[in-house]
């Protein structure tokens, strides 16, 4: 129980991983009010069954953000938006299992036919990382021209904005639906419990408890 005057704030991203993540949610006790399954219900603040706990939907980057300016204390990030981000305030400590996925170099099939990606000296990129992105190409030796997009990423190189893509995939199905193919990989991807250092260190009972209780709930479904 929070005991604070201020509420404990969990961060959950929008989407497919909030869908998957319900079920920890619940083997931990936490259980959002009514409203939140309601899809007419536009809050993006909720109270759940733990006293003093509330949690906030939002987008998957602003997760990270939240939590790493302290407006939220505990929350759910891709290990994706933790790379980008790369913020000292965050902490992940539990990599929860689900959300699995892998960031990859993806180009036009025909161009992949032909090239060999260790010849590369400079390459032009449309990604939603491009400090991923940057980073990556730059501990091969190789600069990057990064084009900055949030979506619609197969669309790129059809339309002639550049030939390779950096992005997330799991089964590969849309990227071979654009005629592109995977070329590299840069990293798995997964969802992970983060938390504010800052709010951790002056809480440590409270915090560390739910990651406590995080960390034993995924032991005891994977036993």
């Amino acid at each position: 129980m929070n005991t604070a005057k201020t509420p404990l704030i969990l961060a959950l991203p929008k989407g497919r991983i909030l869908q998957q993540i319900m079920p920890l949610l619940a083997s931990v006790g936490i259980e959002p009010e009514a409203g939140f399954y309601a899809e007419d219900d536009r809050r993006l603040r909720f109270a759940t069954s733990v006293d003093g706990l509330e949690i906030i939907r939002v987008r998957s980057f602003d997760v990270a953000t939240f939590i790493a300016y302290g407006a939220a204390h505990i929350g759910v990030s891709g290990s994706d938006v933790l790379m980008e981000f790369d913020h000292p305030e965050i902490y992940a400590p539990i990599d929860l299992n689900v959300g699995q996925c892998r960031m990859v170099v993806a180009s036009e099939a025909k161009l992949a036919e032909t090239e060999d990606p260790r010849s590369w000296s400079h390459v032009r990129v449309a990604t939603k990382y491009p400090n991923v992105t940057a980073k990556y190409f730059a501990a091969r030796g190789v600069q990057a021209e990064c084009i900055k997009l949030n979506g619609a990423m197969e669309l790129a190189p059809t339309i002639g904005l550049c030939r390779r893509i950096v992005d997330l995939v799991e089964t590969g199905s849309t990227l071979k639906a654009n005629g592109l193919v995977e070329v590299e990989q840069i990293a798995e991807i997964s969802s992970r419990l983060v938390v504010n250092r800052t709010a951790f260190k002056q809480s440590p009972e409270l915090i560390g408890g739910w990651v406590d209780a995080f960390r034993q709930a995924l032991h005891i479904s994977s036993s």
